[in-house]
C-alpha cells in the first residue's frame, strides 16, 4: 500500500501534458537557434523531439515549485537535462551496446540516419546541453553560485562518477550474476544519477533551503531507482506498441535486472517500497509538492 497524503484538486495528466508543451516548445526554440542546419543538427533535432516523457525536466520544474520557485526559471536546465538524456539513448541503441531499432516508437538515431552520424549526434547533444547550461545571464552573485552548483551535479550525474560508469557497470555485468547491492548501486549512477540530477537542480534554483533540498534528494534517490525497476518490469510485461520499443531485450542481453535477481513480484514490492520512501521525503513540503506526490505513483503505474 503507497504512503497515504490526499492529493486533492490536482489533475495529473493536465499538469504532465501542459509542462511537456512548455519543454517542448522550448526545446524546438533552443535548437532552432543553432547556426547550422546540416545532417547533425538534422538528427539532433530528430531524436529529441521523437517523443518520450520528458519526465526529467517535469521533475526539475516541479522540485523548483516545491519550494516556491517560479517554473520558467529553470526551463534552459529542464531542456539541457532532456538533452543529456536524449544523448544517452541514441548512444544505449547503438550496435555496440544495446543494439535497439527503436526508440520512441520510431527508428533510432543510428537507424533513421547512419552510425556514424548517432555517435557524432549523440556529443553534439551532451556539449550543446552545457553550452545551453552555461549561457544564462547572471544578475546577482547567488545566482551565479546556484548555477555553477548545478552545472556541476549535471556534470557529475552524466559523467564517469555517474550515468557513464552505471553503463559500463552494465556492460562488463552482461553474462554474469550480480547481487542485489551490485544491481542497486549500478542502477543508482545508470538511472538513477541524472533523475537525482534533475530534482535536485530544481530545488535549488528555485531558492530551496538546506532541508529542503535534502528532503528532495532523498526522494529523488528513491524515485531513481524505484524508475529502474518500473523499467525492468515493463521490459518483461509491456506492450511494445504502448512502450515504443522492443521487449524481452534485458533476457536476450542477458542483462542483470531487477526481475532476475529478486523475482517478478518482489520487485514489484521493492518498487512501491520505493515510492513510499520518497513520498514520506515530502512529508516535509505542503501541497506545493502535489505534483512530485502524483509522479511518484505515476512512476510505478505507469504502462511506458
Amino acid at each position: 500500500m503507497l504512503h497515504n497524503f490526499k492529493i486533492s484538486n490536482f489533475d495529473l495528466h493536465l499538469y504532465l501534458a501542459s509542462k511537456r508543451k512548455q519543454i517542448n516548445d522550448s526545446l524546438i526554440d533552443i535548437l532552432n537557434d543553432i547556426s547550422s542546419s546540416g545532417r547533425i543538427v538534422k538528427a539532433m533535432k530528430y531524436s529529441v523531439m521523437a517523443g518520450g516523457k520528458r519526465i526529467r525536466p517535469i521533475m526539475c520544474i516541479a522540485a523548483a515549485e516545491a519550494v516556491d520557485g517560479k517554473p520558467e526559471n529553470v526551463l534552459i536546465v529542464a531542456c539541457a537535462l532532456e538533452m543529456i538524456h536524449t544523448y544517452s539513448l541514441i548512444h544505449d541503441d547503438l550496435p555496440a551496446m544495446d543494439n535497439d531499432d527503436l526508440r520512441r516508437g520510431k527508428p533510432t538515431c543510428h537507424i533513421a540516419f547512419d552510425e556514424a552520424t548517432a555517435i557524432l549526434a549523440g556529443d553534439a547533444l551532451l556539449t550543446f546541453a552545457f553550452q545551453t547550461l552555461s549561457s544564462i545571464e547572471l544578475i546577482n552573485k547567488e545566482n551565479a553560485l546556484r548555477w555553477l552548483s548545478v552545472i556541476h551535479e549535471i556534470s557529475l550525474a552524466a559523467g564517469c562518477e555517474g550515468m557513464i560508469e552505471g553503463q559500463m557497470k552494465d556492460i562488463a555485468s552482461e553474462g554474469s550474476l550480480l547481487a542485489l547491492d551490485g544491481l542497486q548501486d549500478m542502477h543508482s549512477l545508470k538511472t538513477g544519477a541524472l533523475i537525482e540530477a534533475s530534482i535536485s537542480s530544481g530545488a535549488i534554483l528555485g531558492g530551496g533551503n538546506p532541508k529542503q533540498i535534502e528532503k528532495h534528494r532523498i526522494y529523488a534517490k528513491n524515485i531513481g531507482l524505484a524508475f529502474q525497476v518500473t523499467d525492468d518490469i515493463l521490459n518483461i510485461e509491456g506492450e511494445p506498441a504502448v512502450l515504443g520499443k522492443a521487449v524481452g531485450t534485458d533476457k536476450a542481453h542477458n542483462k542483470n535486472t531487477y526481475p532476475s535477481i529478486i523475482g517478478i513480484e518482489k520487485s514489484k514490492e521493492y518498487a512501491k517500497e520505493l515510492v513510499n520512501n520518497a513520498l514520506q521525503a515530502l512529508d516535509y513540503f505542503d501541497n506545493k509538492a502535489n505534483p512530485l506526490r502524483a509522479i511518484a505513483r505515476y512512476i510505478i503505474e505507469r504502462k511506458r
